[in-house]
């Protein structure tokens, strides 16, 4: 595992009085995102629907925890809601919130539900976060919507996940489409593509099935998963003024999977 621990005083303190609002922050990329964020200075609102992590990520970097259904639209109005009367902005949405079960396959083998409930929290989610994030950012004439896609977006792969997939190609549209419409409001839209991360999501998914885990592991050139630390890293850049001409795009932080051909032995 790469070490990727940062100290105190190597981290650039660029969203002092911001507010960031987080889905998914519970774990994994989510979690590290508010870590990161909170380093840097912002108010992180913490949104997820498991009470237990989600309050113990707001606690431990000193945010508001907000219980929420992603694919519920007054639950997300809600989380905005909160956001903008506890600190007085909404700046940063991270709309990061996603599943990626088991059942989820080929599409020979995945059933409708299946299809639709990872097309609900996946892209439906994201809509609504975009929809409730826009109107304070309109008002402020600045904001910056990061909104996790995924390299599987801009790839086809034979072990597939295809409704995860359809979802983040539509993750990724849609970013594009927003960053396009709102960028005269001062409002910045990218799609976060990070490659396969070493998170409990991929881990549960790949205990399962180690044979597919090797066979997606050959196809990375660094040879190894992404922390989300690495991922989170990302988001902060993306979420401040250093990423000001930054917008509309497919930031793939993906270790070269999506440049590879061969990858070295």
């Amino acid at each position: 595992m790469r070490d990727t621990t940062s100290t105190t005083e190597n981290i650039c303190r660029r969203l002092i009085g911001r507010t960031a609002v987080i889905t998914g922050a519970g774990s994994g990329i989510g979690l590290a995102a508010a870590r990161r964020l909170a380093s840097e200075g912002a108010n992180v609102v913490c949104a997820d629907i498991d009470e237990t992590a989600g309050k113990a990520a707001a606690e431990e970097v000193g945010g508001t925890y907000v219980r929420v259904d992603v694919t519920d639209a007054e639950q997300v109005e809600a989380l905005f809601r909160t956001a903008y009367d506890t600190y007085g902005s909404v700046d940063v949405a991270f709309n990061n919130a996603g599943i990626s079960p088991p059942d989820d396959d080929s599409i020979l083998e995945t059933g409708l539900e299946a299809w639709k409930r990872v097309q609900e929290v996946n892209l439906t989610s994201v809509y609504l976060c975009c929809k409730a994030a826009i109107p304070y950012m309109r008002r402020q004439g600045r904001g910056s919507i990061i909104n996790t896609a995924s390299f599987v977006a801009v790839m086809g792969a034979a072990t597939s996940q295809i409704s995860y997939t359809a979802s983040k190609g539509g993750v990724l549209a849609m970013s594009r489409e927003l960053g396009v419409q709102f960028a005269r409001d001062g409002i910045r839209v990218n799609a976060l593509c990070p490659g396969p991360v070493n998170t409990p999501l991929l881990q549960e998914l790949f205990a399962k099935d180690p044979e597919r885990a090797a066979r997606r592991l050959v196809h990375i050139p660094a040879g190894r998963f992404a922390e989300a630390e690495e991922i989170a890293a990302a988001v902060a850049f993306l979420a401040s003024d250093d990423s000001s001409f930054v917008n509309a795009a497919d930031f793939l932080v993906d270790g070269g999977i999506s440049g590879a051909y061969v990858t070295p032995v």
